[in-house]
């Protein structure tokens, strides 16, 4: 079995330099067992790597939500040169003059600059508040997310794994029926040649042995692929050499005794709890809309520096400053009932989250249910094919006796020949579907974690 491996993994290679005109150069040898296989998935995977990118995303999100309550401080210049500074029209009675007349008068410097600088504080903001408190959900939303991708790429590389697996025992199973079927061909022609047997006899048993290699050879290249298709799930090149470590006796295929008793598996399931964060969002939604009725209060203060000169030369030589500071304190009074209204849509809102996690928690168990049935199901269909199959090599055992003994024919023979094949394709596709089964049911009662 480790040789056939290994030979497979070779052949796998040479196929795939048809795939790509430059091999990517690795020395590292990769025997992996499953669990290798998902861990190296988990830091080479695109779908995690990305989740691992949206948690520091979300990180960020939570300082730059918390930087709104911290003091902003922002600082200016500015320079002004009045080519022409603005004339003002005064009432000349106020010079003396007869009253309906105006003397224009010039205020102002040429030259004016200033420097300042201006700061602000949060004191109560309800909105600040809740806002806060949405982006560290929505911190743990992503994360949520992360696992979600995990136990996507753990059910698929455990699921590639296993094709390779199965399709290594498929091969095992043909390379035995291809050398017995060899050796019975030998001794049947050398029968023919003796006048013993018929040439039709040899024809059908050389018809069985060219199907047989056909089906090899179409299994290598399966296999070949489904390698490829592995390396694919754990984000690994597919040009990397790649040997697996487990064996089909490795795995367990009967402990579900304890699933029937646990009737709050759903909250182990992700899909669940995304549910839920989804409501905490609606939620916080719903607190930020009722905190629009409370009023905000800020804190802000100034100082500026203004210069003022008809020389550009003595601009900065004195100084005028000025500084304040105070409080804005906006209470909401009235707005067309807009507000009022959007709470009545974040209301409804939270109360469709809940339906749909209250649906989602029957799907949950449905899944469940189904996924265990088939698991049994399964189960029972893969022990039925592997009694078939040592049927089918007795049945065939006992007809190649009888035919050496004379009293049986080589069409008995060639049927049982061909009883057996089926039974090993049989076999082969339980045992797929056995092992694909244990895969749907673990992620169902959220054992995969």
């Amino acid at each position: 079995m480790k040789q056939t491996l290994i030979i497979m993994c070779l052949l796998s290679g040479i196929a795939l330099k048809g795939f790509s005109q430059k091999a990517v150069p690795d020395t590292q040898k990769y025997n992996f067992s499953i669990q290798d296989c998902i861990n190296y998935a988990y830091e080479h995977q695109d779908s995690i790597v990305n989740a691992k990118l949206d948690i520091k995303s979300a990180e960020y999100k939570v300082k730059e939500t918390t930087g709104i309550g911290l003091p902003q401080v922002s600082g200016s210049a500015s320079f002004q040169d009045y080519l022409k500074i603005p004339t003002t029209l005064l009432p000349g009675q106020f010079f003396g003059q007869p009253a309906g007349t105006f003397i224009p008068v010039q205020f102002g410097v040429k030259y004016q600059s200033s420097f300042g600088i201006n700061a602000n504080q949060i004191l109560f903001d309800g909105s600040y508040l809740v806002g806060l408190k949405a982006s560290r959900t929505y911190k743990e939303l992503s994360i949520r997310n992360q696992v979600r991708s995990k136990i996507e790429v753990n059910v698929g590389v455990t699921k590639a794994y296993y094709q390779v697996l199965v399709s290594n025992e498929q091969l095992t199973l043909l390379n035995a029926n291809i050398n017995q079927l060899k050796q019975q061909m030998d001794e049947t022609v050398q029968q023919n040649k003796q006048g013993v047997v018929e040439k039709i006899d040899v024809d059908r048993i050389s018809v069985q042995y060219n199907n047989l290699i056909t089906s090899r050879e179409n299994t290598i290249r399966s296999l070949a692929l489904n390698y490829q298709v592995l390396k694919f799930q754990m984000g690994m090149p597919i040009e990397y050499p790649l040997i697996l470590r487990d064996k089909l006796n490795d795995i367990k295929l009967d402990d579900i005794a304890d699933l029937g008793n646990d009737t709050t598996f759903y909250k182990n399931r992700i899909e669940y709890n995304l549910a839920e964060t989804g409501i905490e969002l609606k939620k916080l939604d719903l607190k930020r809309q009722k905190s629009q009725y409370l009023p905000t209060l800020k804190f802000d203060a100034s100082y500026t520096s203004s210069y003022q000169n008809n020389s550009f030369g003595n601009l900065y030589k004195m100084n005028f400053p000025s500084s304040y500071i105070g409080l804005s304190l906006n209470v909401p009074i009235f707005n067309g009932f807009q507000r009022l209204n959007q709470v009545k849509q974040s209301q409804i809102a939270v109360l469709k989250s809940q339906n749909d996690l209250e649906n989602s928690k029957n799907g949950l168990k449905l899944q469940a249910s189904q996924a265990n049935v088939t698991y049994v199901n399964g189960l029972q269909t893969l022990n039925n094919q592997k009694r078939n199959r040592a049927l089918a090599e007795e049945v065939l055992r006992v007809s190649k006796i009888k035919y050496q003994q004379g009293v049986g024919s080589s069409l008995e023979v060639t049927t049982a020949q061909t009883a057996l094949e089926d039974a090993d394709n049989k076999y082969i596709q339980g045992l797929y579907d056995a092992l694909i089964s244990k895969v749907d049911l673990d992620k169902a009662y959220g054992r995969i974690k």
